[in-house]
């Protein structure tokens, strides 16, 4: 099969999908979302990437999307749509690359499919805001759209709760101000394809503070997840309807296992380097098989 992997940039990741789909017998080519071209009236409509004819390819593999104005990141979005219209299997899907990249999304879906989340407020209002930290007095304030840990604020006093709103204000974000979950200093990255966690990793902040990303500094260790938790990172991908996912998982020093986030579009490094589970493999197995479905269907 012929494969297109859209993504931001070339890089270690899409060399490791390259190799899991050559050893796989199939062919791979990574095409940039900036070069996207759709031609629609015409005979025949057509969207490419550079020589790429996506709607000619098997299947799409969806990677990072990259940031760009309101404008081009909806256009990206929405070609992944077309593409599923016309029948090409694209993973993720955009419908769960959507729920996935909105926290506020993510966490609703996270709460009616049953699982625990921490209490959390979002809103536009800093006097709403403000109530919500005064309530609550230990929050986190995190970026609606974000990854990595980047962007997030810890605060549990009035006056900087105010001055954090306030600079956000200037930006017209949306105020997410999550409760802060007592834990003992790490948390849990479960890595889902399928119907599978195939690996998992807990994190620890080296620095002793309350980030554990990698990305920030984190250390990582291979786990191996009870069932329980096993169940929620499951529950967690299917809430999102996701192929594959990073889930975030928080034990609280009370025994409550919260489910944080789920990546819909997650890097795998850190995880493959601390278990030496074949991630880009796994994922091409499932894309595969999606793709084998679709042909017979």
């Amino acid at each position: 099969m012929r494969v297109s992997i859209l993504s931001a940039r070339t890089g270690w990741h899409t060399d490791e999908l390259l190799r899991a789909l050559a050893e796989r017998g199939h062919s791979g080519r990574v095409a940039p979302y900036e070069a996207l071209r759709a031609c629609i009236g015409s005979a025949s409509a057509t969207l490419s990437s550079d020589a790429d004819d996506l709607l000619a390819t098997d299947a799409v593999l969806a990677r990072i999307i990259p940031n760009g104005s309101l404008e081009q990141i909806i256009y990206r979005v929405d070609a992944l749509h077309w593409l599923e219209d016309r029948g090409v299997p694209v993973m993720n899907s955009p419908r769960a690359i959507e729920r996935c990249v909105d926290k506020f999304y993510t966490s609703a879906l996270l709460r009616e499919a049953g699982l625990e989340t921490p209490e959390t407020v979002v809103c536009e209002r800093i006097d709403d805001a403000m109530a919500a930290v005064r309530d609550m007095r230990d929050v986190i304030v995190k970026p609606l759209f974000g990854s990595m840990g980047h962007g997030m604020v810890r605060v549990s006093d009035a006056e900087t709760a105010f001055r954090v709103f306030r600079a956000l204000e200037m930006t017209r974000a949306v105020f997410y101000v999550q409760r802060v979950i007592e834990h003992g200093g790490c948390d849990v990255r479960a890595f889902v394809v399928g119907d599978r966690v195939i690996a998992a990793i807990e994190r620890r902040a080296t620095d002793g503070g309350w980030r554990t990303n990698i990305s920030l500094g984190g250390e990582a260790r291979a786990i191996e997840l009870p069932p329980a938790w096993t169940d929620i990172a499951l529950t967690a991908a299917r809430a999102v309807g996701a192929d594959y996912a990073g889930v975030d998982l928080l034990p609280a020093l009370d025994g409550t296992v919260y489910a944080l986030e789920v990546n819909g579009i997650p890097g795998w490094s850190g995880v493959q380097h601390a278990t030496s589970v074949d991630v880009a493999g796994a994922i091409v197995d499932r894309l595969i098989a999606r793709a084998c479905t679709r042909a017979r269907a």
